[in-house]
């Protein structure tokens, strides 16, 4: 029951995530009247999907991100083309389906071959019907019907392109912003929960034990609050307690340790492991400091602390990471699962902080200037501000393509990796 509540919270909490970043992009362009065609969490097959109002939302195998896929941003899959023998049928006087196959088996429909159509600006489509030709208005939300699949018409009106730059701009924008919002939530709900640590420490506790080490052996667990060592206070003095471990190897130790309203004795023997000789127990020592309730000014004003402090910390890791590259220091889905779940261990409160640091990575990752990221489309746009005219969406989209397809290489050899590590 455990490992299931831990494998729930860590797919719950990426879903919150994913969603959050994917929901800013599909508020603000509907706010602009941009078409959404579909709203998905994750890539791949579909897992489930039910279609309200304009859009298909869909939840999708690979949980490696999401989109909101906006009409206008790529070619349509459905088109009506000159010459196509198709069926219309209408509502009133107006086309509201255009059906391009199996044309037999509709009833109710006007059959005839296209002569001219423009379902973009004048919404209107012309049929040579029987030797006649007639003329037909089109409704703004008419759907091409194929294979069994509707999809609805995109006027100029309601295709990305059309909008202003500040509108795209900020339906671009919303995703990593809605990431930070969700950051700052997230954290505030952490001191919440945690509350705030005070100045002066109170005792050493035991954190992680690590297997097949002495103090595992021994019976030590984790959460003991460390009193003594061979009769010695230890008191909040980590460091030296680490030498008394270093001084001690291969000789017993007694700690007595507190666990819960009990007082016990642990003997163990502290052993090298590593090439400088120095001995360990294998745990990790916690200094543990008492909390106190946060007041709801204490609250936001700790909360951006803890954004400004993150954020400086990624952007340290950004510049790391590009003057020392090793593809041993990135961490894709499988890696990011396994920190999730070890931290799931720790309780609801850690979680929810870790959250609030995957959340202000992933909207600050999102506005690099990388291809097929928020940041780079960003970029384009800017250009198309400074420069007075968009740039040509066809090499705009080749652009985005091989970007995506770097990401995704990196990815899969950044995943192979991690499969590799874990298998070592």
């Amino acid at each position: 029951m455990e490992l299931l509540r831990i494998i729930f919270l860590t797919v719950f909490m990426f879903f919150i995530i994913v969603t959050v970043h994917e929901w800013g992009h599909y508020y603000f362009a509907k706010r602009a009247g941009i078409l959404v065609r579909e709203f998905a969490i994750g890539f791949g097959p579909k897992l489930f999907s039910y279609k309200k109002g304009e859009t298909q939302f869909t939840l999708r195998l690979l949980p490696f991100g999401g989109y909101a896929r906006m009409a206008g941003e790529d070619p349509e899959l459905v088109d009506l083309s000159v010459g196509q023998t198709v069926a219309l049928r209408l509502e009133g006087n107006e086309v509201r389906k255009i059906f391009l196959d199996r044309l037999d088996s509709r009833k109710n429909v006007i059959r005839g071959e296209v002569v001219e159509e423009d379902l973009i600006d004048r919404l209107q489509v012309t049929l040579n019907v029987d030797g006649e030709t007639l003329r037909y208005p089109v409704h703004p939300q008419a759907m091409l019907v194929a294979k069994g699949k509707e999809t609805q018409i995109a006027p100029r009106d309601r295709q990305y392109g059309s909008k202003t730059v500040a509108q795209r701009a900020l339906s671009i924008f919303a995703g990593p912003l809605m990431n930070f919002i969700l950051a700052f939530v997230l954290f505030a709900l952490h001191i919440q929960m945690a509350g705030i640590p005070e100045p002066d420490p109170s005792h050493l506790e035991v954190g992680e034990v690590i297997q097949n080490m002495p103090a595992e052996d021994a019976g030590v667990r984790q959460g003991d609050i460390i009193d003594t060592v061979n009769g010695i206070k230890v008191g909040t003095d980590a460091n030296g307690l680490i030498e008394m471990i270093k001084a001690s190897k291969d000789k017993t130790m007694i700690w007595t340790v507190k666990r819960g309203t009990q007082t016990i004795d642990i003997t163990l023997t502290p052993k090298a492991v590593d090439e400088q000789g120095d001995a360990k127990v294998g745990t990790s020592i916690i200094t543990f400091y008492p909390t106190r309730s946060a007041s709801f000014g204490e609250t936001f004003t700790v909360a951006g602390d803890n954004m400004v402090y993150t954020t400086k910390a990624i952007f340290l890791g950004f510049k790391q990471l590009i003057n020392q590259f090793s593809m041993d220091d990135l961490g894709g889905p499988v890696r990011t699962f396994e920190v999730t779940g070890q931290i799931a261990k720790q309780g609801i409160a850690q979680l929810t902080y870790w959250a609030a640091i995957l959340s202000l990575y992933l909207g600050i990752f999102n506005l690099l200037p990388i291809p097929a990221l928020d940041g780079s489309r960003l970029i384009f746009l800017a250009v198309e501000a400074l420069r007075g005219k968009p740039i040509d969406p066809n090499r705009e989209g080749l652009v985005h393509f091989i970007g995506f397809a770097m990401l995704f290489l990196l990815m899969i050899a950044v995943t192979y990796n991690d499969i590799l590590r874990l298998i070592g």
